[in-house]
């Protein structure tokens, strides 16, 4: 989850929180995100926009199941909170929902993508995370005792809370059960890079799991394979990690009974 070379993320972009039924311009057909004969190729541009017409370029990344399974207008994407928008380089979209939640508990976002210009790529996303929000919460990401953000366990860690999404069959980093949409947002982020005349972006995975995903969906190591290979290996019968699934913690299940493996490591994909 480095950020070396991509621009620094200071504001927050909300999508489905307009406090008007504005109908936004349809981009969903276009071949290239043009406005008023200009061309935009970058976060940045996209950011430069007003409200109405940023809100129509990052829809084209959320799927319509998506918004229709809880009840967000496709065409307004009206919501109760009041919209944010920020001229920036870098873009986080947030889509939020839930219910059943204790008091003062924000439900969180369905789809949370960290998106950035970056110096040695046109464009990067940094993280990508879709959540249920109506299912059980696991604080994995935050102390809600203290506030303090462990950013998905790699800056601090919460043990009881990373015990407990284990258990529930959760993978290192998730703080919900997801929605199965990955393999429909893939395809709209590939359209949504060539919209800004790019033919490649780069993503950086988590963990382990997360870079075994994207490999699936024909991503490849621009860094990190070596690491990857490694981890594979070593966790292997007869290898160094594999004799270190005694047990002896947690997380150190044993062998026959590992559902996924959960090592943390830098590795960058470019698709």
């Amino acid at each position: 989850m480095s950020e070396q070379g991509a621009a620094t993320f200071k504001n927050t972009v909300e999508i489905g929180a307009a406090h008007e039924q504005t109908v936004l311009p349809d981009f969903s057909t276009a071949k290239r995100f043009v406005v008023n004969g200009l061309p935009i190729s970058s976060i940045r541009g996209i950011n430069e926009w007003g409200a109405t017409v940023t809100a129509s370029i990052y829809r084209t990344l959320i799927p319509d199941e998506a918004l229709l399974q809880y009840n967000i207008d496709p065409k307004t994407l009206t919501m109760s909170k009041a919209t944010n928008w920020s001229n920036s380089s870098a873009a986080r979209d947030k889509l939020g929902g839930g219910q059943g939640l204790a008091p003062g508990r924000s439900a969180g976002p369905l789809l949370y993508l960290q998106l950035a210009d970056n110096n040695e790529s046109p464009i990067v996303c940094l993280l990508f995370v879709v959540n249920d929000p109506t299912a059980p919460r696991f604080d994995v990401d935050r102390d809600w005792r203290t506030g303090e953000l462990t950013k998905f366990g790699t800056q601090s860690r919460i043990i009881e809370a990373e015990v407990a999404a284990m258990q529930a069959g959760l993978a290192p980093g998730q703080v919900r059960r997801g929605l199965k949409l990955t393999r429909k947002l893939m395809p709209l982020f590939e359209i949504f890079v060539s919209r800004l005349g790019h033919q490649m972006f780069f993503m950086e995975p988590l963990a382990y799991h997360n870079a075994l995903l994207f490999e699936r969906y024909g991503c490849a190591y621009s860094q990190g394979r070596a690491k990857m290979e490694w981890i594979n290996r070593e966790f292997a019968p007869g290898g160094t990690l594999y004799h270190r699934l005694d047990g002896a913690t947690p997380f150190a299940i044993t062998a026959q009974n590992a559902p996924f493996v959960g090592e943390v490591g830098p590795s960058t994909m470019a698709c």
